[in-house]
């Protein structure tokens, strides 16, 4: 057994895990769970450390999350990695997140491999440094075959500029007569955002307590469930995960209609 299934295999530990493992549906487990991944800094903060110190921490719950989702059989995982409004926080803040973004991935790559984690990226990457966007475009292009779980990074990604390019790339469309204003429908709008061919998230988790949801997936999220903690994110366990799942496995999910 790989190091890599090995910590997937195991990483449900515990009295709790066991406890929380014996009320889950494995027939129920949500397709594609999207996570803002927030409380970085104040995680920090509260133990007197760097604001980037909160985020290497919580570069180890991404992969505690991943292996995690793979363990409960979720197929895709959406992580707010970068926001566009991200540029306004300090100037050293965001080119250490950017350093941290190589450093994470070089780290990373081997081991998305053999758990067979598919990695694709939303949001505009043409602003970032020139060294983070091919790290990405590396990883991206190492793992376009595997047929595991398919982990989309959100960077430099809102959700409204999302919106407003799929509409200009429709106006365009239709002035040239290439498609009829009138034949618009939900689906060829979904089919030109950034996450065309992914389904809708079944479940969104925010961490820290913060009830927003921060130009995320504004329109994929139109009838996600949500699952707020307390919980800061470099402190998010698998068993967190699960506690997110069997509490949207409670939910009676309508989309609108009535049961």
């Amino acid at each position: 057994m790989s190091p890599d299934a090995f910590l997937t295999s195991q990483v449900f530990r515990g009295k709790l895990a066991e406890s929380l493992l014996s009320g889950l549906d494995r027939e129920r487990v949500p397709t594609h769970v999207a996570v803002i991944m927030d409380g970085n800094g104040r995680w920090a903060s509260k133990r007197g450390l760097p604001r980037l110190a909160g985020h290497s921490a919580g570069a180890k719950s991404v992969r505690k999350l991943i292996a995690a989702s793979i363990e409960l059989g979720i197929s895709y995982l959406t992580i707010y990695s970068f926001s566009s409004e991200n540029w306004n926080r300090p100037i050293d803040e965001v080119s250490g997140l950017m350093a941290l973004f190589v450093e994470v991935l070089e780290r990373e790559l081997e081991s998305l491999m053999r758990m067979q984690v598919r990695v694709r990226v939303i949001g505009d990457t043409r602003d970032l440094p020139r060294t983070t966007a091919e790290a990405f475009e590396k990883c991206v292009a190492r793992t376009a075959e595997n047929t595991g779980l398919t982990l989309v990074v959100a960077l430099n990604y809102g959700g409204r500029a999302e919106i407003v390019n799929a509409a200009r790339a429709l106006a365009v469309q239709a002035c040239s007569g290439a498609i009829a204003p009138d034949g618009i429908d939900e689906k060829m709008f979904a089919d030109a955002l950034t996450t065309s061919g992914i389904p809708d998230p079944d479940l969104v988790i925010r961490t820290s307590g913060e009830k927003r949801i921060s130009n995320f997936l504004l329109w994929e999220i139109a009838y996600s469930e949500l699952w707020i903690t307390m919980v800061l994110w470099p402190d998010f366990k698998p068993t967190d995960l699960l506690k997110a799942v069997l509490d949207f496995q409670k939910r009676d999910r309508r989309f609108g209609g009535r049961s």
